[in-house]
């Protein structure tokens, strides 16, 4: 059995601390590896990004393009995908399929997701009612044709036509 004053570290997982500035004798001692004087010899140095007067490559790239910060992330789910997890026994063919039961499949991954958007890549299980936010065509066509049936939660995107 174990005693509790016979537990150690593994070797090598602990550094010894570095003494800085106790004597000549340490070669860490007076500027404590420092260099002399200047800015980064002192306390609370910030220079992360400063380029000694030169006009810095943050500003002299060109900022091209535009993040949405409201953008909403579908993740792809792909029928191939869902017939392999019905194969391993993770998703229960017989009952409906939702964006939940994915996710708890594993299927689904990201903090960031808002729903799930089904692609057709991969064989089609026969007879899967499917419930996402999302699919495409070719995902729906295929799934209505292994005799099963898909619906989607968030309306598509109606593209405008070009005016005369």
């Amino acid at each position: 059995m174990v005693q509790l004053n016979e537990l150690r570290d593994n070797p090598g997982s602990r550094h010894k601390f570095k003494r800085l500035g106790r004597g000549i004798g340490s070669g860490k001692g007076k500027t404590s590896g420092k260099g002399v004087k200047g800015q980064k010899a002192r306390e609370g140095v910030s220079l992360n990004g400063f380029e000694g007067g030169q006009l810095p490559i943050y500003r002299r790239l060109p900022k091209r393009g535009f993040k949405n910060i409201f953008r909403k992330e579908y993740a792809p789910v792909n029928v191939g995908a869902i017939t392999k997890a019905i194969a391993a026994g993770k998703i229960n063919a017989a009952e409906p399929i939702t964006e939940s039961v994915l996710k708890d499949a594993g299927l689904v991954r990201g903090s960031q997701v808002v729903g799930v958007r089904l692609l057709a890549v991969g064989d089609v299980t026969p007879n899967l009612n499917i419930t996402v936010s999302g699919a495409s065509a070719t995902a729906v066509a295929a799934i209505q044709a292994a005799g099963g049936s898909v619906t989607t939660t968030v309306a598509a995107k109606v593209k405008a036509e070009a005016a005369p």
